[in-house]
């Protein structure tokens, strides 16, 4: 069996890099790790060191995705209000009492489907 701890990295196609590396960077806050000019590629550091997410321009067809970001729980509702501000759409926060976690559910430039969930502890 692999033991499997985390994920690190997730491509995300966008249609135009310029615009969604200003939405992941400013409204989002990932930094820049790497940018790769010749197949227009750029990969960001979400959290640090916890992992990465490449854009990567295609200007074809292809489906939308849902992608997560973890988050503090004490940070939910200031994120929530942070992405209205900034113009943002948002559904949430949504509490899943399976996982358990509250989540806040929104769309990037390209209509992928991301979500801020913040796992929350036991009572």
């Amino acid at each position: 069996m692999v033991h499997i701890r985390g994920l690190y990295e997730v491509a995300i196609r966008v249609r135009d890099l310029a615009t969604s590396e200003t939405f992941y960077r400013e409204i989002l806050g990932l930094e820049v790790g790497v940018r790769d000019d010749r197949r227009k590629w750029l990969f960001l550091r979400a959290g640090g060191q916890a992992g990465m997410v490449v854009l990567q321009e295609d200007k074809g067809t292809w489906p939308t995705q849902h992608f997560a970001f973890t988050i503090e729980e004490a940070d939910i509702e200031a994120a929530a209000e942070a992405l209205q501000k900034r113009g943002v759409a948002i559904t949430g926060p949504v509490y899943h009492e399976w996982m358990p976690a509250r989540s806040v559910y929104f769309s990037d430039p390209d209509g992928h489907e991301l979500e801020l969930c913040a796992p929350v502890g036991k009572a």
